[in-house]
């Protein structure tokens, strides 16, 4: 029986801790050394982009954090504002690495110290990309032999860098151990294709294509994300995920927070900011999300100015509520079904044109209302993704 010794458990002082199947383990360690942590991220986002690139046939890429994503998209065309925002503004990148540079960028903050996560063989492009990235991991099913030397050179020669088989299909009962008891269910197997999107609910009834790949960009995110879960998505990446929340609105309010910090980070004076020379990504994003919080204490104008070369005028509520007017199109998605219309009444604020929940509410008739008044497009799958 192949096994895998992990550096400890879910924590340090757990240190017996090891990965074991009843044969062949479907991964290899090529660099570094694992904790339970690290393979929990790794085997949940390489499912989550393994089905991206499934579904929607593009190379995707997924950064993951505590066992959900803080991004997951799959390769379109990167613009120049966006590429800037994303730190990724000057390279030459492949398909896989826009993917990437997508994840990475739905969520900066979140995806410090990641798993990074690849469907398809990862070229040097993506790895000269990681390397500037503060990442914990990569997993991915092969590395090309430029590649896999960059990213040894990580942390020191500790990277961590995983190969698994991209063909491995999991026995279709799984178990886990809880409190000394051992819990047995099928797999969430579920395909989430198109057809997922059929029964429309609403008034308004087209879901143009690029939607209908946002929605399944969406959907996939949360089969792999800590229920409660919203996600929304816009140019086949997400750009909010609200995860693991105990009420529907707050998993809204979250995701939809996080989409308008993801466009007001395109803002031009956001892309102007005058960053001190020499500062690294972390620094800068760190630095970002304060300027761009509104809540922040006027203490930290001092700490500002560690980071910039003179601490810039910050955007007014009247500045910051005109330009969120440009975010639109936008894909919502809910693991569950939506029990209240406050969910759509947030996210319409966030540009959200296309919705797809559960459905099977006793409020559906009022939800579908609320999405026509706000000429959305609602499909409900009837299909609940919970993941705990």
């Amino acid at each position: 029986m192949e096994r895998i010794e992990l550096r400890y458990g879910m924590n340090p002082h757990q240190r017996r801790a090891s990965a074991y199947a009843g044969g062949r383990l479907p991964v290899r360690v090529l660099n570094g050394e694992a904790s339970y942590i690290n393979l929990l991220d790794a085997f949940n986002a390489f499912q989550l982009v393994r089905e991206l690139k499934r579904s929607t046939g593009l190379p995707a890429a997924a950064s993951f954090k505590h066992v959900s994503p803080a991004g997951a998209a799959v390769h379109t065309p990167l613009g120049e504002s966006l590429a800037r925002s994303y730190f990724a503004d000057g390279m030459e990148l492949s398909p896989l690495a826009v993917a990437y540079a997508r994840a990475r960028g739905a969520d900066r903050m979140s995806s410090f110290g990641d798993c990074a996560a690849f469907s398809c063989r990862v070229d040097a492009s993506s790895a000269r990309l990681l390397q500037k990235e503060v990442s914990d991991l990569i997993v991915a099913p092969g590395y090309d032999r430029d590649a896999l030397e960059l990213l040894k050179r990580k942390k020191n020669g500790a990277y961590l860098i995983l190969e698994i088989d991209p063909d491995f299909v999991p026995a279709p009962v799984e178990t886990r151990t809880v409190f000394g008891m051992t819990l047995e269910q099928e797999r969430n197997d579920a395909e989430l294709t198109e057809d997922v999107l059929a029964n429309v609910v609403t008034k308004r009834r087209l879901i143009p294509p690029e939607a209908k790949r946002d929605l399944l960009v969406a959907l996939i995110a949360l089969k792999y994300t800590q229920s409660n879960s919203v996600c929304l998505a816009c140019g086949g990446q997400t750009i909010g995920i609200g995860a693991g929340q105990q009420s529907r609105i707050h998993c809204t309010r979250l995701a939809a927070e996080k989409a308008d910090h993801w466009m007001l980070r395109q803002h031009p004076a956001a892309l102007r900011l005058p960053f001190r020379s020499g500062l690294s990504r972390a620094d800068m994003n760190n630095a970002l999300d304060g300027w761009l919080n509104e809540d922040a204490a006027p203490a930290e104008e001092k700490r500002w100015r560690l980071y910039f070369d003179e601490v810039p005028e910050r955007l007014t509520k009247e500045e910051k509520a005109q330009w969120l007017t440009g975010l639109t199109d936008v894909a919502y998605a809910s693991d569950a079904f939506l029990p209240f219309r406050d969910n759509l009444d947030r996210a319409a604020r966030s540009g959200v044109r296309y919705v797809v929940q559960t459905g099977s509410s006793a409020r559906d008739d009022e939800v579908a209302e609320a999405a026509d008044e706000y000429g959305m497009v609602m499909a409900c799958s009837g299909i609940r993704l919970f993941h705990h």
